[in-house]
Parts: structure tokens; C-alpha cells; sequence
């Protein structure tokens, strides 16, 4: 069975026994213990590090989190403490659920909203500003706008440009709101954006990107009112970066497009479906772009299908070590009894329990080999060339798709260095004593180590493309040098 290292999101409650009202001193004891025996990439920490620093960074938290009783401040200062190992495939937090409608009382709801009722408003009225904004003639900051799950107004009042609500979630947004206050700086657009809690964010990068898009930091608005011609490459763009399910494009007669925004294992099925779709038309065009961008990761399985529409050469893939303890392996438990996953897969799951349970305390290789090596029976004439365009938003997964994708002859990366978490990886969350907590640690460390270690470095593109270029203008910059080859 050829096996790809998923990263599965399974949670089991603590088997110790803990008060459900332990302090931070409690829950940072247990946090310190489930790191230390379990986590694969601690020991790794360790030896770079030293013992001394660990002990010195353990006793500075030791004693932060005495005082510490407000449960966010608890798990802020747990997380700064995880830090110590590394940036990513380890997180600590609240365990929220964001379904707010459906997990909200009535009373729960009003609460929020009294909270907020007396928060600065505009005098809007829907009619007036329709009729104020249909005689904008050229494009500017002032119309409405849409990012979800807002509908927001702008106008601009003395120096400054007013974001209101005119549709919202109801709860901790009403009509009229202020949302956002933009101002013009020694000309430079900076921003005030409040966040869901009403919390100050100020952002200092807002841009008017077309005529038709709005771009402030993290937060992109798409005009609906009044709307100005488009541009072609903003419009694709803002599709692709918006979209949470994979799409498929023709560019021209030559390039066709696929946007895959997450490779999380839910999307399997979406992806699988487009790619067979669309599989003839890609193995007789010329040209592939794979658009990746902030494409975070997920599970191997979800480009199963795209590896051999752009083979060439054998795929060599350096495998992973499982670090073996009776916490670590209640996933392969869980795996087994997830119906999810085919009989094969849960074939695979049984046999690797049995070879883990035989060596607690050590790092365990599931297969025959350290690498596997992967062929296809085809190599499809077309695409001829791909370019598969990525960002520091591409880690985990995604890395490790590059890493097979790049040993292909036809393959070239353009955009900027990837993230760079990938050496230890597999995440597993599960809930420590207290629930009102969630911790993600790592069950896996590469057998790339140390020879050729991703994490903190990335992997860098082909082509680099630099701030010149604009990112609604990547997909052309890469069709024009495709269509050069």
C-alpha cells in the first residue's frame, strides 16, 4: 500500500484526573509533561538548544503563570512557551466552537448586543446614499462594499473615510456601525479596522486595487455598488484568492489554470472531481499553472490524482518516523475506527499499531524503506510545461507536494519562499485536563534531518517574483514565461 503521512485532526480526552478548575499552574504542568514525553520534535529542540535554556525558559513560566487566572491570558502565555520548539505544527488555545448562531441563548445573544449598543454609528439611510453614489463617476474609496459577512458603506466625511454596516451577523454588528475609519497620511492610506469584539487593529497598508477592490492588510472588499469596468487579471485574482473550493480556468488557448486552495482532507473530493473533469483538457494544453497561494497544508491524499498529470521522472520521497507512546498512539486507534478511511487504510493503521506498541519510547519507521520511490505507467505529452506559483503562505503538505512535484522535468516554482514547517510534522490535538483548552502537537519527524531540513528555511522558487510585479499580476508573469519555453 503506498502510504502518504496524513495530518489528521482527532481529539481524545485525558485519561488523568484533574479538577475541571485547575489553575494555569496546573494546566502549564501537565502542558510541560505531554511536550516532553510525546512530542516528536522536542528532544530535536533540545539538542540544539541545550538543557540549560530549556530549564531557564520552564522556570520564567513557572512562575508567569502563577498570577495568571483570566483564561485567555493563560493560554497566550502557554503558547509563548511553545515557541521555545518552534513556530509551527505546535499550538495551544481556547477551545472555542465558531458556530456563534447555533451555539448562542437568546440571552447569550442580547448580552452581546447591549454590550455594544452604544457604539459610534453613521446616520445612514439607505435611500440618500444609493442616490449619493450613483453619481460617483470615477472610481474612489467611497460606494459599498462586501467581505464577508459584511456589507459595508463608505463616505467620506471632513478627512476621513467612514466604514458603516448596512448588513451584518446580527449579533456583535448592527446597521449603522462604524466598522473601519480610513485616512489619508502624507498620502498614505492607513486604517482603523474593528475587529468581530469591536478590538482596534490598525492596519497600515490599504490599497485601491482596480476599480473595483479594496485592499486593507488581510481584508480584501469587492465593490457591489457602484461598480466601475473591470480589470481582467484583478477579477481572476480576487476569484482565486477568495475561493475556499478549487477551481479551473482556461487562460487562453495555450494555458489553463488550476486554483487549489487548501489541501485539507475534506477538499479531496472537490479537488479529485475537478482534476477528472478537466483532465482531458489539461493533457492536451500546452501549458499548467497550479495556483497555490496561502494554501496552508492538509493531507498527501488530496493530490493523488494531480502527481501523475505532471510526472516525468520516478518520485523519490524521504519517509517519516513515528515517535511511539501510549498517548501518541491512540491515533492509530482512532484511525482505525474512523469510517473515513478505506479497509486498506485502516489495514495499514493495524499493522503500524502493532509495531509501535512493540517500541514505546522510540522513534519508529512504519515501512520497509526510508524512501519510497513512486512511478507512473504514463508521461503525458501535455502539459509540456507547468508552473506552479507559490507564497509564504505554502507549508506542511503543500511543501511536501513541491518537494515531489519539483522532480518533475516539466516543473518550475514561481512566486516567493514557502513557509518552511515541514521537518516535524503530523498534528494531533487533543484536550488536556481542563476542556476549556486544545493542544496540537507533532507525531512525526523527517528522516531528511539533518541532511535537508525545510522548516524555518522554506523552499525557494525557480523564479522569484519580486514586489514590482504586482500579485493580481503573478498568473500573467508566469504565463509569459511558460509560453517562452
Amino acid at each position: 500500500m503506498k502510504k502518504r503521512f496524513l495530518i489528521i485532526l482527532l481529539i481524545f480526552a485525558s485519561n488523568l484526573i484533574y479538577s475541571q478548575n485547575c489553575s494555569c499552574s496546573d494546566i502549564f504542568v501537565w502542558l510541560k509533561e505531554t511536550i516532553e514525553k510525546n512530542d516528536a520534535g522536542f528532544q530535536y529542540v533540545i539538542d540544539q538548544k541545550g538543557e540549560v535554556e530549556y530549564k531557564k525558559h520552564s522556570n520564567t513560566y513557572t512562575e508567569k503563570v502563577k498570577s495568571i487566572t483570566d483564561k485567555d491570558q493563560c493560554a497566550e502565555a502557554l503558547s509563548e512557551w511553545l515557541r521555545f520548539f518552534r513556530k509551527w505544527h505546535l499550538w495551544f488555545g481556547v477551545n472555542i466552537d465558531n458556530d456563534i448562531k447555533a451555539n448562542f441563548s437568546q440571552a447569550d445573544i442580547e448580552k452581546i448586543k447591549k454590550q455594544f449598543e452604544n457604539w459610534e454609528t453613521y446616520p445612514y439611510q439607505e435611500k440618500e446614499f444609493n442616490t449619493y453614489i450613483s453619481k460617483i463617476i470615477e472610481p474612489r474609496l467611497e460606494g459599498i462594499w462586501t467581505t464577508s459577512p459584511y456589507t459595508i458603506g463608505v463616505r467620506k466625511i471632513k478627512d476621513e473615510y467612514i466604514g458603516f454596516i448596512i448588513e451584518a451577523d446580527g449579533i456583535y454588528w448592527s446597521k449603522s456601525q462604524v466598522k473601519f475609519k480610513i485616512k489619508n497620511e502624507n498620502g498614505k492610506l492607513t486604517a482603523t479596522y474593528f475587529m468581530q469584539d469591536h478590538s482596534a487593529k490598525e492596519i497600515n497598508e490599504v490599497e485601491l486595487l482596480g476599480n473595483n477592490y479594496l485592499q486593507m492588510d488581510w481584508i480584501t472588499l469587492k465593490r457591489v455598488n457602484s461598480i466601475f469596468p473591470s480589470d481582467k487579471s484583478l477579477d481572476l485574482y480576487f476569484k482565486f484568492l477568495t475561493t475556499d473550493i478549487p477551481m479551473f480556468e482556461i487562460l487562453n488557448e495555450n494555458t489553463a489554470i488550476l486554483r487549489i486552495p487548501t489541501f485539507d482532507l475534506s477538499a479531496k473530493k472537490n479537488i479529485d472531481s475537478i482534476i477528472t473533469a478537466n483532465q482531458h483538457i489539461i493533457t492536451t494544453t500546452e501549458n499548467l499553472i497550479i495556483d497555490l497561494r496561502n494554501n496552508g497544508g492538509g493531507s498527501d491524499y488530496c493530490f493523488e490524482k494531480l502527481l501523475p498529470l505532471i510526472y516525468t521522472n520516478p518520485i523519490r520521497t524521504v519517509g517519516v518516523e513515528y515517535l511511539s507512546t501510549t498517548q501518541n498512539n491512540k491515533r492509530m486507534e482512532e484511525f482505525i475506527n474512523d469510517n473515513n478511511f478505506s479497509e486498506e487504510e485502516k489495514k495499514w493503521a493495524k499493522e503500524g499499531l502493532e509495531k509501535l506498541n512493540k517500541r514505546i519510547g522510540a522513534f519508529v519507521n512504519l515501512d520497509s524503506t526510508n524512501v519510497t520511490i513512486e512511478t507512473f505507467d504514463t508521461i503525458y505529452p501535455y502539459p509540456r510545461s507547468v508552473g506552479i506559483i507559490i507564497n509564504e503562505g505554502n507549508g506542511s503538505t503543500t511543501e511536501q507536494f513541491l518537494l515531489a512535484a519539483k522532480q518533475s522535468k516539466k516543473v518550475k516554482l514561481f512566486g516567493t519562499t514557502t513557509l518552511g514547517v515541514l521537518d516535524i510534522s503530523n498534528m494531533y490535538f487533543i484536550n488536556p485536563p481542563c476542556s476549556d483548552y486544545k493542544l496540537g502537537y507533532s507525531l512525526t519527524r523527517s528522516q531528511r534531518i539533518p541532511g535537508f531540513t525545510i522548516d524555518d528555511k522554506g523552499i525557494q522558487p525557480d523564479y522569484y517574483i519580486d514586489k514590482t510585479i504586482s500579485k493580481y499580476e503573478w498568473i500573467d508573469f508566469v504565463n509569459k514565461i511558460l509560453s517562452k519555453q
